[in-house]
């Protein structure tokens, strides 16, 4: 099978990997949106984690990785819960780890161990994720996912061009297994987008907004028993409707309030809502050049700069006055 992917362009998928691609579990995650409200909110913010999935699969596939590490890639956000991370908010999950404390239950409990013994992997490869380098690393590393959902959700979004994102990509390199950059102007460059990602997107008033609603709504048909927690293992759209088949008037309102023409001001003196802004998530690029790695921090006055400035507004709470719903 070819897939045409908005970042990646076309590329030919064919074995294990298309016949997972096809399993439920995959497609269910066409009706997973990434980023939680933000498509209740603004219909335009629409990634899906299958699109992103696909994506990062391609991208360790671009970058030398093996079948197993596609794989992995393929699978790394399947058990996430409607709403993605909004469910962490709900369970108050401080480290947002929810779907990887269920990963190894929802994969056991779908047809991937099966189409991966058909092909003569082992489902258990897929826990062992210290060796997926180029899929997963923490902060401040590059890797896959880090790179597609920065790229994929701006590109989208029309906050950066195909010519930017095509032109970082030919920039990135791998050495030791691990994901680096050739220039010092392409992790200038990437800096300065995943802080558009994770500081002007994420948050956004308005996605702010939405999570914060979006967590009472779940909060509220928890405690009412209107959902269970095993109802999150659905969908965006099938846990929607569930909720808007309550007949419960507190929720209805709640989710009438969903919208894109909230009207909101940042006001410390005067909100509604507050958001508590939390860890510190920077980002701090490898360059390899002339046989030698360096962090982008000390050969980039800017990329330093761009750090201290996002530690300070990451950890900032956020305050929010409704002006009109």
């Amino acid at each position: 099978m070819t897939i045409d992917d908005a970042i990646y362009g076309e590329h030919h998928i064919d074995g294990v990997l298309a016949e997972l691609l096809q399993s439920k579990a995959v497609q269910r995650l066409k009706k997973i949106h990434q980023g939680g409200a933000s498509f209740l909110v603004n219909p335009t913010w629409n990634v899906t984690r299958y699109e992103h999935s696909v994506g990062v699969m391609i991208l360790v596939k671009m970058l030398g990785g093996s079948v197993e590490e596609q794989i992995a890639a393929l699978l790394h956000d399947i058990s996430h819960t409607a709403f993605s991370h909004i469910v962490d908010h709900v369970l108050e999950e401080k480290d947002e780890d929810y779907h990887e404390q269920i990963f190894m239950d929802v994969i056991e409990h779908s047809e991937v161990p099966s189409i991966l013994q058909k092909y003569d992997y082992d489902y258990r490869m897929i826990e062992k994720w210290e060796q997926w380098t180029l899929l997963e690393q923490p902060l401040p590393n590059l890797c896959a996912d880090r790179v597609d959902y920065t790229l994929r959700d701006l590109y989208t979004y029309g906050m950066i061009s195909k010519q930017e994102v095509c032109s970082f990509l030919e920039d990135v390199t791998v050495h030791n297994g691990q994901i680096c950059l050739q220039s010092v102007q392409a992790a200038e460059w990437f800096t300065e987008a995943y802080y558009k990602e994770t500081i002007d997107f994420f948050l956004h008033p308005l996605n702010s907004y939405g999570y914060y609603i979006l967590t009472k709504v779940l909060k509220e048909a928890l405690r009412k028993n209107i959902l269970h927690v095993s109802n999150f293992l659905a969908d965006d759209e099938t846990v929607l409707q569930m909720l808007r088949n309550s007949g419960d008037s507190e929720i209805e309102k709640m989710l009438s309030s969903l919208h894109s023409k909230v009207e909101l001001e940042e006001n410390r003196a005067e909100y509604d809502i507050c958001y508590k802004g939390g860890k510190a998530r920077l980002i701090d690029p490898c360059v390899y050049k002339n046989g030698k790695m360096q962090r982008a921090s000390v050969v980039s006055p800017f990329v330093k700069q761009c750090n201290e400035k996002a530690k300070k507004q990451l950890q900032q709470n956020i305050y929010l006055k409704i002006q009109n719903v």
